[in-house]
């Protein structure tokens, strides 16, 4: 999730941190070999960051029935409005909070003995005018999650990556073994630095950790992306929709469901060390095809597309123009996407458009 101020959200009730930091350290052997899973996940004391976003608070809503969830959010993208069912459950705790406060972290962490690390700034885009960004609200915050949980002993993260560590990959699909990882954006790249922190303090405390590489996750509540870029622009303006680039970059989506039950799947399953997987659709679907997808759901014609050209087809600087991941890894655990690139996104363009 971004990290900007969301003043929408002010009014419900909220846990606001106070506690102090540990100074004790808790130690952990790297060479322990941690017990293979064989169920769902169960009867956990979960911190979600970032549980009051897009994907964050669908996982939230899959795992508040049989757990106990803590979610700390800066509602700077996030919206309490997503988690308004929970408030009421003695089984969820809702924490205002930012990961650059030490304090708050650690604070949110009391009592939990697993984390889904969700909390960031996705915008691709922003490092290539601010460098300073990702640094700070991706890498420098994934540090200071890392450390109290060292320091409170929470030994087990769940973290969610990104396709763009592959850079402009030269194998498509794209397993999670390929290399070198040459991420052509500043996103990508702090992405990067927060998985080899996460395996670092894996191999040197002991940690166990799930690194999900994601498509492009699109569905309700989505509030980035190209499906509401094109919704905003056609709403502003149905005659004309300008389109990033080329329109022939060609990616995979993925629903926010399917993705929040490979997370769940793939933790009850894989119990490395460190488990890495790829989560997206087995296909993939260009601009142009998703700006007809969403004229349709709009019940627009005749709407003219204008394409801006970019950066040698590009939709930005750091853009990349082919994506798509393999996804063999999750399908010999057992898991598939019950939606098509396509599928998932009609779906999520309905939920989107859906009258508040």
């Amino acid at each position: 999730m971004p990290l900007s101020r969301d003043k929408g959200g002010g009014s419900l009730p909220f846990r606001r941190s106070s506690s102090s930091p540990s100074t004790d350290t808790v130690k952990f052997s790297p060479f322990r070999s941690p017990p293979r899973r064989t169920e769902l996940i169960r009867d956990r004391s979960i911190l979600v960051t970032g549980g009051a976003g897009f994907i964050g608070s669908h996982l939230v809503d899959r795992l508040i029935d049989s757990n106990r969830v803590t979610v700390l959010d800066n509602f700077s993208s996030g919206k309490a409005e997503h988690l308004e069912d929970h408030l009421k459950n003695p089984n969820f705790t809702l924490v205002e909070g930012d990961l650059l406060d030490r304090k708050a972290v650690e604070a949110a962490l009391e009592g939990c003995d697993l984390v889904f690390h969700l909390a960031a700034n996705p915008d691709v885009k922003v490092g290539a005018e601010d460098t300073k960004t990702h640094l700070h609200q991706n890498v420098i915050a994934t540090y200071n999650l890392l450390e109290s949980m060292r320091l409170r002993g929470v030994a087990e993260i769940a973290f969610t990556s990104t396709s763009t560590v592959y850079g402009e990959a030269g194998i498509v699909p794209t397993p999670e073994g390929y290399g070198p990882l040459l991420p052509i954006s500043l996103y990508g790249a702090s992405k990067l630095a927060c998985e080899a922190l996460i395996s670092a303090f894996c191999g040197t405390f002991g940690f166990r950790s799930w690194i999900f590489r994601f498509a492009n996750i699109v569905g309700d509540r989505g509030t980035h992306g190209v499906i509401v870029d094109f919704i905003n622009k056609l709403t502003e303006n149905p005659e004309e929709l300008l389109i990033l680039g080329s329109g022939r970059q060609r990616k995979s989506y993925l629903l926010v469901d399917d993705c929040v039950e490979a997370m769940v799947f793939a933790i009850a399953r894989a119990g490395g060390r460190v488990n890495v997987f790829n989560v997206g659709s087995s296909d993939s679907v260009d601009v142009t095809e998703i700006a007809d997808v969403v004229v349709e759901k709009m019940n627009l014609s005749g709407v003219r597309y204008r394409y801006t050209g970019g950066i040698e087809g590009r939709g930005w600087r750091g853009d990349v123009r082919t994506m798509l991941l393999s996804i063999e890894a999750l399908e010999e655990l057992g898991w598939r996407p019950k939606f098509s690139s396509r599928e998932s996104i009609e779906r999520a363009a309905e939920a989107l458009l859906r009258p508040r």
